[in-house]
């Protein structure tokens, strides 16, 4: 056992506490990493919150970068020393879905990533003499986590932690949205409801695309700010008639492509009265976990609009992630500009009651 510090919930509804832990060390099929950087996520905030059922005490943090410090037998992907990025959902890559291709669907995770535990069973943490739950099978909001060899992504040593710390979720969701999940194509009009971490890089996925409108809608004046930065070319406040904006916009025709990164009732309402007929709305954002949307049925069939999910971008988070730094080594993707805020894990309470009050971009805690 080795002593790490960690932000442990012990309760929901109330703040992480920042103490001493024991972690396990890596067992088959397994890596110990050494954190270096970890985003600040609202799926971290919704455990917090008791938005989402989930059974304490829980290490949070699921979207991070470190440095692998020692691995298990039967490692063949890493080794020590290597810089990786956690992938939350490492795939079992022997199931049904995993072969066909879409390994965010792979059915091991119903039973690890989801239920806060890892692939190769049980946990690896303790504290206060129980034992504690893996958030997303990650927990990489403490010194060290030890995650499956399919969770942690090898990437160049050359590319720095703070840049690299959303890598894992906001960037591969939000870009996925777009290049897998919604397949935009050149030419396009894209919409997108909120213009926060995902948001953000839904905006620089429509870019890659070489999309000519780009609207981002947002109640946040800071936040459009932002998302102009990223590549929107029009901007709305959601507090105004956005479905009459957008219409404006494209000659009143609507988006051919609407992303709902909030993933409320409304928001998804919103996004259907904003797209074309025939066009898609794509839904990336996690709400409460019970929360329900109504649509009118008859003028969506009527005008054939098309409602999606996508998690977690909709591809193949080990080989998106390789693709997307080497665009940021091209130069054709912003991963620095994301971080608005940076923490230190002795503030993880304050970085999530600044996320909460609806902070811009991405909040990084540092080591």
């Amino acid at each position: 056992m080795m002593k790490i510090k960690a932000a442990i919930l012990w309760e929901q509804g109330a703040p992480l506490s920042v103490e001493e832990a024991e972690l396990e060390p890596p067992r088959e099929g397994e890596v110990l990493v050494e954190l270096k950087s970890a985003g600040v996520c609202h799926s971290d905030l919704h455990p917090v919150r008791g938005d989402w059922p989930t059974r304490t005490p829980l290490v949070l943090g699921h979207e991070g970068a470190g440095v692998v410090r020692e691995v298990g037998s039967s490692v063949t992907s890493v080794r020590a020393g290597d810089h990786v990025v956690f992938c939350w959902a490492p795939p079992c890559g022997k199931c049904k879905l995993c072969l066909e291709g879409r390994p965010v669907l792979c059915d091991r995770l119903a039973k690890t990533t989801y239920r806060n535990r890892l692939p190769a069973g049980g946990s690896r943490l303790r504290a206060r003499d129980q034992e504690l739950n893996h958030f997303n099978g990650t927990a990489c909001f403490a010194d060290f986590a030890v995650v499956a060899q399919e969770g942690a992504i090898a990437v160049p040593a050359d590319v720095s932690f703070d840049v690299l710390s959303t890598l894992g979720c906001a960037v591969v969701t939000g870009i996925g949205a777009v290049t897998n999940a919604a397949r935009v194509e050149s030419g396009s009009c894209v919409a997108v409801i909120g213009a926060g971490g995902v948001g953000l890089n839904v905006i620089q996925g429509a870019v890659l695309r070489e999309c000519p409108q780009i609207i981002a809608i947002d109640l946040r004046a800071s936040a459009l700010s932002l998302a102009k930065e990223f590549g929107a070319t029009h901007t709305i406040d959601a507090a105004e008639k956005v479905a009459d904006q957008i219409r404006e916009i494209t000659s009143g025709r609507g988006a051919d492509f609407v992303f709902d990164t909030v993933g409320n009732a409304n928001t998804i309402s919103q996004a259907l009265d904003c797209v074309r007929k025939g066009g898609s709305v794509i839904v990336t954002g996690l709400s409460r976990a019970d929360t329900l949307a109504s649509i009118p049925t008859f003028p969506f069939v009527m005008q054939e609009k098309r409602l999606i999910g996508s998690l977690y971008g909709s591809g193949s988070p080990a080989n998106d992630i390789a693709l997307l730094v080497d665009l940021y080594r091209q130069g054709k993707l912003k991963l620095r500009e994301l971080v608005t805020h940076t923490y230190r894990l002795a503030e993880v309470n304050e970085a999530l009651n600044q996320l909460a009050t609806g902070t811009d971009a991405r909040g990084i805690i540092e080591w």
